[in-house]
């Protein structure tokens, strides 16, 4: 098989060259005295012309049949501008089918009519598709550009381990049990976060690893319980110079793999900041549709929905619809309302505005001192059309109306697809409080860094205290994140109180960690972004399973192997491990 070019590399300038091409047959159209292929490699397709001496041969060949091709260049007469090859053809001299094919149960095009199941099922096929195998590649494409950028900084790559010991990281751990000592389990991490932190403490001061991660979630279309992370840390460093790292890798990738240049520094946003403008942490900043707090200039209004969440010390917020009071029908509005309320939110108020006035139920709430000042204050003009939440909890106003304004950027086309805008958001709350508990957890983990300014609030106001933690967040999408680290004992001792872990409990799940840190631990602090979700960015596409080559389905298994499967009575003894049948419950 001397295969002289592929098929995405003949030009207008090799016309009269011998070739000889190796592909799938991707298309073939009988004309009668002429027959036309469409030869395909993962570099392009190039036409082979065969002529009425080849009939007999070509009757079998099929598509997806595998050809090997000699012939000579010729300038075609009918050029096809779509394609990299389409000023020339090959005139064919000879060819051997190297291998047959069944007929395909999906179409081997950009544009396929097969289900995603089925696509997942016969993957290998899906995966010759050009538009997958550009996704692919562009994957490698940034991997590629992300080592150059850290090896020309001096970090050093370096693989932490698979099987380790299960530590509570927020979500649940994939176990693996061991048959040397029956009855114990490793877990399959769901970051390396401890070994990175631990190699800080071994000094290497510099570490990346493109690392392959695991978390026993429920999926959705950009998640998955197998993902690859970028993960980075290094110490003796500022804050800031984390972040420039960061970004200037970020950069780099756009570059290399996009051809954009990225403004840098990026923008920051305090997290608060996000939280009041937007309505979340991970804002889509490609449009406007900003929240408004609108506390103080409804509080004396006689509306009961605003009235009482006011009076539990709640909020009020409203976004601004711009021009769009009239294109908004009550069914319209009504299908708004349910998705707030998906955000647990008890409603969704709403106001018209157009010349005769202010229209809308709760306009007759509103004196006219009071309805001049809310128009004020949200900027409305004529065919605005303004939409309220209120409820007593913040996040509940926030998680509902940040759903309402994404939903509307998409909806009304506000912004361009095509773009891509970054930020990081920065200064993330400590903890988070849990009702159910009655206590705090970590925002991110328990070794996040406190800012210095609020280390004291750890004790005495934990809900207030501030984190040196930071995202980087791209077209509403969380990229990662990361933060300064705790290197002090009686820093983290504290930090595990406020988290109300005991002594028993640090010892049970952190200790052999913990005891590194008596040896000299270095001020340290990293990131981790996720590749998964920048190649899905990147390639423009709408779910994490369209650039990973083998992923699971929603169900959390793989159509294509039928994983996961029940395994052999034997395999079970030999690891001492017993299967209980439990009734479905449909049963």
């Amino acid at each position: 098989m001397n295969r002289t070019h592929h098929n995405g590399q003949l030009r207008i300038e090799n016309v009269g060259e011998n070739v000889q091409l190796i592909g799938w047959v991707a298309k073939k159209r009988n004309l009668g005295a002429l027959v036309f292929v469409d030869l395909r490699d993962r570099y392009g397709i190039t036409q082979i012309v065969f002529d009425e001496s080849f009939d007999e041969r070509l009757r079998e060949v099929k598509n997806e049949y595998i050809l090997n091709v000699e012939g000579i260049v010729v300038e075609r007469s009918s050029k096809n501008p779509h394609l990299l090859t389409g000023d020339i053809e090959i005139q064919a001299k000879d060819f051997q089918i190297i291998n047959k094919a069944k007929l395909t149960p999906m179409i081997i095009a950009d544009e396929t009519d097969a289900l995603e199941e089925t696509r997942l099922q016969y993957r290998y096929l899906d995966l010759r598709r050009p538009t997958m195998q550009k996704n692919i590649m562009v994957r490698h494409q940034i991997t590629r550009s992300i080592r150059e950028y850290l090896d020309q900084l001096d970090f050093i790559d370096i693989e932490t381990p698979y099987l380790n010991r299960s530590t509570p990281e927020g979500a649940r751990d994939f176990l693996v049990p061991s048959r040397v000592h029956k009855g114990a389990f490793y877990a399959l991490p769901q970051s390396p976060q401890l070994f990175k932190q631990l190699l800080m403490v071994a000094g290497f001061e510099k570490y990346y690893q493109i690392a392959r991660c695991f978390r026993d979630e429920d999926l959705r279309a950009d998640r998955q319980i197998e993902f690859t992370q970028v993960d980075v840390e290094m110490s003796f460093m500022s804050t800031d110079q984390v972040l420039n790292i960061g970004e200037g890798m970020i950069a780099k990738v756009m570059k290399d793999v996009k051809g954009i240049d990225v403004e840098l520094p990026l923008r920051r946003l305090t997290w608060y900041e996000a939280m009041e403008r937007y309505g979340i942490d991970k804002p889509d900043t490609r449009f406007g549709l900003e929240l408004v707090n609108l506390n103080e200039v409804v509080k004396d209004v006689d509306f009961a929905v605003f009235k009482n969440a006011l009076e539990s010390k709640g909020h009020v917020k409203g976004i601004n619809v711009e021009g769009q009071a009239q294109n908004f029908s009550r069914k319209k509005i009504d299908q708004l309302t349910d998705l707030a309320k998906t955000y647990k939110a008890k409603g969704l108020a709403w106001l018209k505005v157009n010349t005769e006035g202010v229209q809308g139920p709760i306009a007759k709430f509103f004196n006219e001192e009071q309805l001049s000042s809310l128009l004020k204050a949200m900027n409305a003009k004529d065919n605005d059309l303004l939409l309220f939440v209120s409820d007593a909890k913040y996040e509940v106003v926030c998680d509902a109306l940040a759903a309402i304004r994404n939903y509307l950027g998409k909806e009304l086309k506000l912004y361009d697809p095509h773009t891509f805008d970054f930020l990081w958001v920065v200064d993330f709350p400590m903890f988070e409080y849990d009702e159910e508990t009655q206590r705090y957890y970590a925002k991110h983990h328990p070794f996040t860094r406190p800012k210095d300014s609020d280390i004291d609030k750890l004790e005495t106001d934990p809900e207030h205290c501030l984190a040196d933690a930071y995202d980087i967040v791209l077209n509403g999408f969380e990229l990662g994140g990361g933060s300064q680290r705790i290197y002090e004992q009686d820093l983290q001792e504290r930090a595990f109180k406020a988290l109300s872990f005991t002594q028993e409990q640090i010892d049970a799940q952190f200790g052999w960690f913990v005891e590194a840190f008596q040896y000299g631990t270095p001020p340290h602090a990293g990131f981790a972004l996720g590749l998964d979700r920048i190649a899905m960015l990147l390639c423009e596409c709408d779910s994490l399973r369209d650039v990973i080559a083998f992923p699971k389905n929603t169900s959390a298994t793989c159509p294509m192997s039928k994983a996961p499967t029940e395994v052999v009575k034997a395999q079970l003894d030999e690891l001492g491990i017993g299967v209980i049948e439990v009734e479905s419950k449909s049963e």
